[in-house]
């Protein structure tokens, strides 16, 4: 998998997690990849094998955005005054999470690109206008 299709994957299992129990997401995270494989060949993330270090990358990376989702989410409620984090949707918040994680916590991932790379899946996963917003946030958290 390419770091596009990581991301993207990462970005699918913090979405799954808003709807499951913490007590849950084990098994969740196993039928996530069981149904990654089955995909319809033209999705750009399906794929027939999955390599097991690309798995091992999702799941560690999915794993260190929730140990730092209330740090996370505190400074996007500080950040978002006319939103109450609650009622941000939720597929735009996990984008900003995993940007805000990635921009601050890993090394590897320069800020523009983890801005960057958040403004394309919410134009993949929503409008224009959240890729927007996404973007107005990020750049407020991160400088």
């Amino acid at each position: 998998m390419n770091r596009r299709q990581l991301r993207e994957n990462i970005f699918r299992l913090l979405y799954r997690k808003e709807f499951y129990e913490n007590e849950e997401m084990n098994e969740q995270v196993q039928l996530f990849f069981e149904n990654l494989v089955g995909e319809d060949e033209e999705d750009d993330i399906a794929l027939e094998n999955i390599r097991q270090e690309d798995k091992d990358e999702i799941i560690e990376k999915y794993e260190k955005v929730v140990e730092k989702i209330s740090e996370l989410d505190s400074d996007i409620e500080k950040i978002s005054k006319e939103w109450d984090i609650k009622r941000i949707c939720k597929t735009d918040l996990n984008i900003i999470r995993l940007a805000l994680y990635e921009a601050r916590y890993d090394d590897n991932v320069p800020v523009s690109v983890a801005i960057n790379e958040a403004v394309e899946l919410g134009k993949m996963y929503g409008q224009d206008e959240k890729a927007s917003f996404i973007n107005g946030i990020l750049a407020q958290l991160v400088n």
